[in-house]
């Protein structure tokens, strides 16, 4: 009797289990994106950016892992898969304990096509549902509260959301909800006219039942590319571009009020990560919340140490002069030097840089092996959201205007040599540059 009631107990949790089975997908794209990311996607895929310490989307994964229930994150894009990519994999799933796969689309398929495509993937094992999460965006993610919310009330789609300025809104895409019910009723991919205040953030939960649109959608693109194929070709074959499915454009914005789509609205931290001054943005809001989540990462002043203002992250591998000044928001990485004296205020020092003494960075991300002579200064000038308006967000960046650069943090590429008391000024700096005077307001190539 006793045995009995043991394996009844045990099946029972196993159906649990089961039950509550939950995936993950990232939506990583690929090398044909993130062009206003350069010169610092040269290097590195623009998901495995370091922001505030850790590759971009380890801010997802982390996030992920951390929903009870959740048995596997899948990674879709159309990189090829690397070595450094192959390797934050291995990394990221011994870290996590979970399994941690990349899917590799053969062509870029949209925002729901590697969906599609990858489907018996994603489906295998029989999941409640699966999150989708856009790799460019930062958040805190608030995907235990999502879980609620479509647990109490599931339906095929649930879109995070948040709010934006009327001016804003136009540059993402907006949402018209019932606010007793939260349905989406209209949804407008970056509208010409304002639409609405609440925008889409790339972070959503599917059921099962999501995929069924997006088999309709393919199905749509396969009759229509035949019918456009000319009068006599073979048209027994898949179309190509029939796997092309854009969420947004193609489901979103075609199944709105008809009781399939709803939003979920956070009041959280959230940004685009489209362009280098947006990832410097996204470090410090994410500094920002280590205060909660790892507190760990975050350097603390300590007698004989460098003076810490604010937040600031310290890889243990960097060698910091204990005269050196730096904060608030301030990102130094594996290996960097920094000398005696420098200031370092709202920037990232990436891998294997040196920073001589009596430097002043400050607004700028300095690449991969870079060096910043003694008593240079190396500035930018951020375009940071209105503080004043608690719904703007990160504008999306133009570089140039009538011709001439706009002023914008300053990149120096992987491998740049400043010389000893220049001044580098808004610029930008492509790799493997060696330069010998000051320069203002350039693109130096």
């Amino acid at each position: 009797m006793r045995t009995s009631v043991t394996l009844l107990g045990f099946i029972l949790r196993i159906a649990v289990a089961v039950a509550t089975m939950l995936k993950a997908v990232i939506l990583i794209g690929g090398p044909q994106k993130g062009t206003r990311f350069r010169p610092l996607s040269f290097e590195v895929p623009k998901p495995l950016f370091p922001v505030a310490g850790v590759p971009m989307i380890q801010h997802h994964i982390e996030a992920c892992a951390q929903v009870p229930g959740m048995q596997e994150i899948l990674l879709i894009g159309f990189y090829q898969p690397d070595e450094p990519l192959t390797r934050f994999l291995e990394a990221a799933q011994q870290e996590f304990n979970l399994p941690i796969r990349y899917l590799q689309e053969f062509v870029p398929l949209g925002t729901g096509g590697g969906l599609y495509h990858f489907r018996d993937q994603i489906l295998a094992g029989g999941p409640e549902a699966f999150f989708v999460l856009n790799a460019d965006v930062c958040s805190d993610f608030p995907l235990s509260a999502m879980l609620d919310a479509y647990r109490h009330q599931p339906h095929p789609f649930l879109l995070l959301g948040t709010t934006a300025n009327r001016t804003q809104s136009l540059n993402y895409g907006c949402i018209v909800e019932n606010p007793q019910t939260h349905e989406v009723l209209h949804y407008v991919e970056k509208p010409s006219t304002f639409v609405s205040d609440v925008i889409n953030c790339g972070i959503y939960l599917f059921s099962p039942e999501a995929l069924k649109p997006l088999r309709d959608v393919f199905q749509r693109n396969q009759q229509d590319g035949q019918l456009c194929l000319p009068l006599g070709e073979d048209s027994s074959g898949l179309w190509p571009g029939a796997g092309t499915i854009r969420l947004e454009q193609d489901v979103f914005s075609a199944l709105a009020g008809q009781g399939q789509i709803y939003v979920h609205l956070t009041d959280g931290i959230w940004s685009q990560i489209k362009s280098a001054g947006s990832a410097l943005y996204a470090s410090r809001l994410y500094l920002g919340q280590y205060q909660l989540t790892h507190p760990e990462r975050l350097a603390k002043h300590a007698p004989g140490g460098p003076r810490i203002r604010g937040n600031v992250y310290i890889h243990p591998t960097a060698k910091v002069a204990p005269s050196a000044v730096l904060g608030p928001n301030v990102s130094i990485g594996e290996g960097v030097t920094v000398g005696e004296g420098v200031r370092l205020r709202e920037s990232i020092v990436l891998h294997g840089a040196m920073l001589q003494e009596h430097t002043c960075v400050l607004h700028t991300i300095v690449g991969w092996g870079s060096t910043v002579g003694r008593w240079a200064r190396v500035e930018g000038t951020p375009n940071d959201p209105n503080p004043n308006d608690p719904r703007a967000h990160m504008d999306s960046e133009s570089l140039f205007k009538d011709g001439k650069l706009l002023p914008a943090i300053t990149i120096l590429g992987c491998r740049v040599r400043i010389p000893a008391e220049v001044l580098i000024l808004n610029s930008i700096v492509l790799p493997h540059k060696e330069l010998s005077r000051s320069f203002t307001n350039q693109i130096i190539l």
